[in-house]
C-alpha cells in the first residue's frame, strides 16, 4: 500500500463484533477469563488494550516497521528505551535536541551510571571518535529541535553497524510521511505523537517501532513491568488523526515554504532555519533522505535582543504561543525560555540557538494570513 492508504487502512479492520468501521474504544481495564490463562489475547490493559493494539500495528506501518509500542509521552518512550541500558554503558548524542531529552539523559540516567556525550552530528566520520568499548547507543533527531539540523542516517547507520552499537532516531519532526529512518539503518524510532501523529493538540503519546524481534520484546516488557502505557480514548483519538496525517503534511510542507521565504526576505531577520533551503547545513542529504522539508522553521532577529522576541510573540495572533508543535494550527515558541530551558545557556549557544531564536509549527491555515500576522508582529519591534 501507498502511504496514503496505509494512514486510513493498516493496522485496522471493522469491529468483528458490529461490523464498526472505526476501532472502538475499548474503555476497560481487565478482561473476562474462560479459565486461568485462558483468554482472547487480552489480560489486563497495562499489558494490552485492543484500541491500542490497533494504533500500534498502523505506526509499524507507516514506518515500514514490524513491531510498533504506544507510551503515555514521549518521554515514557525514550525512557523505556535508556532502560534497555545498564549502569557503565554510554550514549552518544546529538547536541541539538529537545530539551525534555537533554533533561531525562543528564538529570535522570546520568544518576545511575549512563554517560552521555553530547556531540555534533554533522558528519557522521565524526562518530567514530567517540565509539569505544562501553558505547551502546547512538540517539539522533533530524531535522534537529529547535536548529533544523540534518542528520545523514545513513551514513550513522552504517557507523552503528559497524561498531555492533544500536541507533535511534527521533523522527518526531519528520514524522514518517517525510522519512522512515528504518529503511536508512536504524533500528529504532521514536516519536512524540503529540505532535505531528496526533495533529490536533488533543492527546499527549509517544511511541518506538523498531524490526527486530528481540528487541521489541525487551521494550515491551519495560512498557508492561513500567507501566507509562497510555489510555485508549487517547489511541482512538490518535487513529483518528492518522487518518489524515498525509493530507495535513502536505499543507504544512507548502506553507512552511511559503513562510520560511518570507521569513528570509524580512528585513528584521538575521538567519532563518528551514531545511529546504540550498544553503541551509546538509541541504542535499535532507534531500536524499526527506521527500519534502516540513513546517517546522526557526529563525533569529537582528541585533539579537530577547526583548524583542518576546515583543514579536506577544504580538503574534495566529501563531499562537504554546509548548508543543505538529497541530493543524500554528504555534510559535521561545525555546530559550521554553522548551530548552533545561539546557544551559552556554550548550544553547554553542549549536547557535541565541536568546532573540524564536521557532514557529506552522500550521494548515491560509498562508497569506499567517505571513500578515508575522509581518504585523514583527512591525512592533
Amino acid at each position: 500500500m501507498k502511504f496514503g492508504t496505509k494512514a486510513i487502512h493498516a493496522g485496522v479492520a471493522p469491529d468483528p463484533s458490529t461490523g464498526a468501521i472505526m476501532t472502538p474504544i475499548f474503555q476497560t481495564s481487565t478482561y473476562v477469563q474462560k479459565s486461568p490463562g485462558d483468554h482472547q489475547g487480552f489480560e489486563y490493559s497495562r499489558t494490552h488494550n485492543p484500541t491500542r493494539t490497533a494504533l500500534q500495528q498502523n505506526l509499524a506501518a507507516l514506518e515500514n516497521g514490524k513491531h510498533g509500542l504506544c507510551f503515555s509521552s514521549g518521554l515514557g518512550a525514550i525512557d523505556a528505551i535508556i532502560k534497555l541500558l545498564q549502569p557503565g554503558d554510554e550514549v552518544i548524542s546529538t547536541n541539538d535536541l529537545y530539551g525534555g531529552s537533554y533533561r531525562i539523559f543528564t538529570k535522570v540516567f546520568e544518576r545511575y551510571g549512563i554517560k552521555f556525550h553530547f556531540v555534533s552530528m554533522d558528519d557522521p566520520a565524526t562518530i567514530e571518535t567517540y565509539i569505544n568499548e562501553r558505547t551502546r547507543l547512538i540517539w539522533a533527531e533530524t531535522p534537529t529541535n529547535p536548529m533544523m539540523n540534518i542528520i545523514d542516517i545513513a551514513g550513522i547507520g552504517a557507523v552503528a553497524k559497524k561498531h555492533k552499537v544500536m541507533f535511534a532516531v527521533d523522527n518526531t519532526f519528520a514524522t514518517p510521511f517525510l522519512q522512515n529512518p528504518l529503511d536508512m539503518g536504524a533500528d529504532i524510532v521514536m516519536h512524540s505523537v503529540t505532535k505531528y501523529l496526533g495533529g490536533h493538540s488533543d492527546v499527549v503519546m509517544g511511541a518506538i517501532i523498531v524490526n527486530d524481534d528481540q528487541l521489541a520484546e525487551q521494550l515491551a516488557f519495560i512498557q508492561n513491568a513500567c507501566g507509562a502505557t497510555p489510555g485508549p480514548q487517547d489511541c482512538f483519538l490518535v487513529l483518528r488523526g492518522i487518518k489524515t496525517l498525509h493530507i495535513r503534511m502536505e499543507r504544512h510542507c507548502q506553507n512552511g515554504k511559503t513562510i520560511a521565504a518570507f521569513l528570509k526576505n524580512h528585513p528584521k531577520v538575521e538567519k532563518v532555519y528551514w531545511p529546504g533551503f540550498e544553503d541551509h547545513p546538509n541541504h542535499e542529504i535532507a534531500k536524499s533522505q526527506m521527500r519534502d522539508f516540513g513546517g517546522m522553521i526557526s529563525f533569529t532577529l537582528k541585533g539579537n535582543d530577547m526583548k524583542d522576541a518576546i515583543k514579536v510573540l506577544e504580538n503574534l495572533k495566529l501563531f499562537a504561543l504554546a509548548e508543543s508543535l505538529g497541530g493543524v494550527e500554528s504555534l510559535s515558541g521561545h525555546p530559550a525560555s521554553m522548551t530548552h530551558a533545561s539546557i544551559p545557556k552556554e550548550e544553547r549557544e554553542k549549536v547557535g540557538l541565541v536568546d532573540s531564536l524564536i521557532r514557529l509549527s506552522v500550521g494548515i491555515e491560509d498562508a497569506d494570513d499567517l505571513k500578515e500576522d508575522l509581518r504585523n508582529a514583527l512591525n512592533k519591534i
